[in-house]
This record gives structure tokens, C-alpha cells and sequence, in this order.
């Protein structure tokens, strides 16, 4: 996730003030260089970092803490209400009738978002119709067809046409029975001369209600000028971060948000049309900080259910009280397909996600799509026995294995690598003492969306909030 090294580091400078009950100078300091190293190296603009920094200091040695509150979650309501504030509203989109516009370099996502974005509108019952005006990049009309196609939209484009322009308003007209137009535009390797002056043209074209720039999670410093050269040439409403499941530091998009004086939008968060987040400031800082965001959880798990499990013998229950075999790891991986890789999922429930992702190697929930399939692979040529105790599987079974599924034999010990990884992180769910079940439970079913409810009791140390 965005800024994930920050909501690791803070959590452990955090955890160091435990059982204190006041707090001096040097403790805070000690948390707000953790702050600006971590905002540093994820690229947000110094003066950015130095102005959250210094609020973030000056609240925490000057405000008296509310009586019976621990240092730890005195300073953490301090740091999630200021990362809240610097991350801003998101941005509005109300679910109407409307134009959007998306802007960006070449590479950025537009046309991944573009069809993310009709797919998330569709969902909330409104008719999107997606237009491509990108003739610069070759493919560009191909790739948004087969988008639009995935997420089930309407779709327009002239790949005989090159004049963007004359597309964009001859794709309003025939889609004009939709609710929802979004019309993507070309990108360039960098801020040309041409790519501005046409951005221009159709947006005085299509006269958007919103213009939305779309950013690289990976954007970096260079996210200052971008975000500049388009606020001036047509305006920025918002920003939709994409590429959040990647290594992305993130830092970028919110110097962007900030320059442009706008919000963020959406979060591009996977490879499929329906990995995309409405962006809720509260929840993710929740999620950043290690409280939870209970909203999103909640939407993710009714999306798997939409496209639930043919095979009704399966119980989830029974992989949380027995064995882990491989068949509970293909069910496993097909429900992180549908709800979004696994270290996300954890990331919204409170109390789990940052402790437990912590403790675990960086890759021990990387099961990306292409890994998935591969895994699928080699356990079709694996025997009932072999799928019901992987541990059994030796060196000649490996070799076996390997021929059978085509697959190097590298990839089978992978697939047991994994196996063991997520065997060992679900025995600590399983370890987890009834009281802290019932607490995490509690907070589950009281608490609507994370935020600032979720903050109580993190960690082990209370909290008044």
C-alpha cells in the first residue's frame, strides 16, 4: 500500500512508547524524525513533510492528553487526525449524471483507470460509457475496447479516425443514452507542447464536470511539475492514484494533491477492472497506521460474495480450527483473486493488519495473478494425497511434479514455500485468545468504516477513542 513503509515504522517507534503515560521531548522528537525520514524517502516535497512535522510536534508538546489516555495513542490520534488533514477530502463524484475527463503522462494507467472507474460506477447502478481519443500510442484503442469489455461498458472509439477531438465529440453523441461519460485521453513521455494544447481542445470539447489526473503511485519528485503544467492548462478536480499493489512509494501523488489544491479520487490497487477504491481519507490512514478500515473490508468481502464459491462442501471455518492443505490454498487464492491480495485484506482489520504483516517476509503473501495460475498448474498434477499433506511431498515428488505440470521445479517448491508461509501466518489467527477474538469481533460489528472508532485498544494499549 501507498506510504506502507511509514505505517511500518511508525507503528514500532510507537510501540516503544507502551506504558508511558506522559510524554517528553525527546520521545516526540524520536516520532517526528521517524515521520520525516519516512515521508522523505516516499518522496513527499520537503516543505510538505516539514509542515505535517512540525504540527504534528507542536500538538503533541503543547495539547494536554485526555485523562486516562497512554503517550502511544495520544500520539497516534495526533499523527492519524494530521495525515488525515494533509491526505484531504476525497474528492466529490456524485453518483449523477456527469463528464470526466482523465489527464496524465504516457504509462500512468488512464486507460486501466478509465474502465475501473465505469466499473465501479456501474456497480452503484449508473449506465458509464467509456471514449478513447488516444491516437498517439499505438494499441491505445485495442487496450480500451478489451477494458471496457471486462467491465461490461459501453465503449467508443475511431481507430480509423486520428483527430482526438473529433472522436471525443462524436463519442459523446453515440453514447449519449449513458449517465456517466468518461473520456480518456493521450499521454507523452513527458509534459509536450502537443499533448497540452490537445488536452485543451477536448476539454473545451466535451466541457467535463470533473478533470481527474491520473498518477503513477511511482511518480516521485517529478510529480510537482506534472501536476502544475495540467492545473494550468485545464484545471485538476482530483487525483487517481494507480499502481498501489506494487513496490510504488506514493510520496508523488500527494505533493500532486497538494499542488493542485484538490482531492484524491480513486486508488488503483490490482491488475483486474474491479481492483479500485473510492478513496476515504479516514480509512486510509486507518489502514496506513495499522487501526483497520472496516468499510472497505466489508465492500470487498459482498464483491466476493457477488461471484461466490461453485463448490459448496468448502468452509472457510474449517481452515481456522484443522489442517491447512493445498486445496484450502487454492480456495485461499481464489478468494484473494476476488477481494485483493491478502496483505491489503489485512490491512483492514483492525489490529491485525500491521502487527501481523510485520512479522512475516516481504513476499509471504505475493501471490500475483501469473503466480496463481502457475500454482494452479502444478496441483493438478499432484496426487489427493499430496494436496492433503504438502509436508509429505520430498525431492522425487518435486521432480515428478515438475514434469507432469510443465512447470520448472523451482516453481513447485515456491508453491510449497507459500503453503508453509500461509500455514504459519493463519496459526496465528488460530493462536489468538478468545478475548482477543471477541474484542476484534466487537470492534468488527460496531464500527462503521475505521477511522478514528477503530483507534481504541491498538496494540494492546487502550485508548479512550
Amino acid at each position: 500500500m501507498v506510504l506502507d513503509d511509514l505505517g511500518s515504522s511508525l507503528r514500532g517507534t510507537l510501540d516503544r512508547l507502551q506504558g508511558k503515560t506522559r510524554l517528553d521531548e525527546e520521545d516526540v522528537e524520536e516520532v517526528v524524525r521517524e515521520i520525516q525520514r519516512s515521508l522523505i524517502q516516499a518522496d513527499v516535497e520537503i516543505d510538505l513533510v516539514m509542515e505535517l512535522s512540525d504540527e504534528i510536534e507542536r500538538r503533541a508538546l503543547e495539547e494536554e492528553p485526555p485523562g486516562g489516555t497512554t503517550a502511544r495513542d495520544f500520539v497516534l490520534r495526533i499523527v492519524y487526525e494530521e495525515m488525515v488533514d494533509l491526505v484531504g477530502d476525497s474528492t466529490e463524484l456524485p453518483l449523477e449524471s456527469q463528464t470526466i475527463l482523465l489527464a496524465g503522462l504516457q504509462g500512468s494507467g488512464k486507460t486501466t483507470t478509465a474502465a475501473k472507474m465505469a466499473w465501479w460506477f456501474s456497480k452503484k447502478g449508473l449506465r458509464p460509457a467509456i471514449i478513447q481519443t488516444d491516437t498517439f500510442r499505438p494499441g491505445a484503442y485495442d487496450q480500451a475496447e478489451e477494458m471496457a469489455s471486462r467491465a461490461e461498458v459501453s465503449f467508443y472509439g475511431d481507430p480509423d479516425n486520428d483527430d482526438p477531438v473529433e472522436i471525443a465529440r462524436e463519442g459523446l453523441a453515440a453514447t449519449e443514452e449513458a449517465d456517466v461519460h468518461i473520456v480518456d485521453t493521450a499521454g507523452r513521455h513527458a509534459l509536450e507542447e502537443g499533448l497540452i494544447d490537445e488536452i485543451e481542445a477536448i476539454d473545451a470539447t466535451v466541457d467535463p464536470d470533473r478533470r481527474l489526473l491520473v498518477m503513477d503511485a511511482a511518480i516521485g519528485q517529478g510529480a510537482k511539475d506534472q501536476a502544475q503544467r495540467f492545473e494550468e492548462a485545464i484545471g485538476v478536480d482530483g487525483v487517481v492514484i494507480t499502481k498501489l499493489d506494487g513496490t510504488a512509494k506514493g510520496g508523488g501523488a500527494l505533493t500532486a494533491v497538494n499542488e493542485t489544491d484538490s482531492s484524491i479520487a480513486f486508488l488503483g490497487t490490482g491488475e483486474t477492472v474491479q481492483d479500485v477504491e473510492r478513496f476515504e481519507p479516514n480509512g486510509f490512514i486507518s489502514r496506513l497506521l495499522g487501526m483497520g478500515d472496516l468499510k472497505q473490508l466489508a465492500e470487498r468481502v459482498e464483491r466476493a460474495m457477488e461471484t461466490g464459491d461453485e463448490e459448496e462442501d468448502w468452509d472457510p471455518e474449517d481452515i481456522m480450527s484443522g489442517q491447512f492443505t493445498l486445496k484450502d490454498m487454492r480456495h485461499q487464492m481464489n478468494a484473494m483473486n476476488k477481494m485483493g491480495p491478502l496483505d491489503q485484506v489485512l490491512d483492514m482489520i483492525p489490529g491485525l493488519g500491521g502487527g501481523i504483516k510485520d512479522q512475516l517476509p516481504d513476499d509471504a503473501m505475493d501471490v500475483t495473478q501469473d503466480r496463481m495460475r502457475s500454482f494452479e498448474v502444478v496441483m493438478d498434477s499432484m496426487t489427493e494425497k499430496e494436496l492433503e499433506n504438502p509436508r509429505s511431498v520430498g525431492a522425487n515428488q518435486v521432480r515428478r511434479v515438475a514434469r507432469g505440470s510443465g512447470q520448472p521445479e523451482e516453481r513447485v517448491q515456491e508453491l510449497l514455500e507459500q503453503h508453509r508461509m500461509m500455514e504459519r501466518t493463519l496459526k496465528q489467527f488460530q493462536g489468538m485468545g478468545d478475548a482477543d477474538m471477541q474484542r476484534m469481533m466487537k470492534r468488527m460489528e460496531g464500527e462503521g468504516g475505521g477511522g478514528m472508532g477503530g483507534m481504541g485498544g491498538m496494540g494492546g494499549g487502550g485508548g479512550p477513542f
